[in-house]
């Protein structure tokens, strides 16, 4: 196939990229925070004995981790403002699935995390005379959250990569902006290979630190 690749509408229309990158980051980072904030007490009824506690956070994470995210942000977008009396934009709509399902498996990331420490040290800090709040803040999260790092890092690569879904719903992140220019420009196959290969630079750095840290703890056991 001789194809004559033209990358000058890329250039003409960068700003509209660089609006979308913006976009891309502001719902990541908004998504993440909420995420690894909300999944904390998520994660800590799962690992309640209580069923008043535990039930409703597992019926929760079992509905935002068994089904797709790009449903859930259509779901809020076009369903949610039917049955209740709020307006939701497009990014209220996006925000929302992918925070709630940031917060269902940070919630399991936070409950493995606290699961892997020995019960010896719950022990330990009871016979210091702790209460279960001191025991689990002073002594058992400083050493769970070490391990959870590298699957708190790999739910943010993913949640990167997952804003690209809200670009069905029109909100205007990197690929929805770059559908924008290829439909003005006629050049789908250079819009999204650039699309890929900016992806690909914000991912790829984290991506291998990630892998890095990793080996470090396999190193110090």
């Amino acid at each position: 196939m001789d194809y004559a690749w033209d990358f000058s509408a890329i250039v003409q229309y960068r700003g509209l990229l660089l609006v979308g990158l913006l976009n891309t980051f502001k719902l990541a980072a908004v998504c993440l925070v909420l995420g690894l904030a909300f999944g904390l007490p998520v994660g800590l009824m799962r690992y309640a004995r209580s069923p008043w506690l535990n039930w409703p956070a597992t019926a929760f994470v079992e509905v935002f981790r068994n089904t797709p995210v790009l449903v859930q942000i259509m779901w809020f977008f076009f369903a949610f403002p039917i049955i209740s009396p709020f307006d939701i934009n497009a990014f209220t709509a996006a925000a929302l699935g992918l925070t709630l399902n940031t917060v269902a498996f940070s919630s399991e990331i936070y409950r493995a995390g606290i699961q892997s420490i020995a019960k010896g040290q719950w022990e330990a800090g009871k016979a210091l005379g702790m209460t279960g709040k001191q025991q689990l803040t002073r002594v058992i999260l400083p050493q769970a959250l070490r391990r959870m790092i590298p699957a708190f890092m790999n739910r943010a690569i993913e949640l990167v990569k997952m804003t690209s879904l809200a670009s069905v719903i029109a909100y205007g992140e990197l690929m929805h902006q770059a559908k924008t220019i290829s439909t003005i420009a006629f050049n789908p196959i250079e819009m999204y290979t650039v699309v890929a290969l900016i992806f690909f630079a914000l991912i790829a750095p984290p991506a291998l630190a990630v892998q890095r840290y990793e080996k470090s703890l396999e190193r110090r056991g």
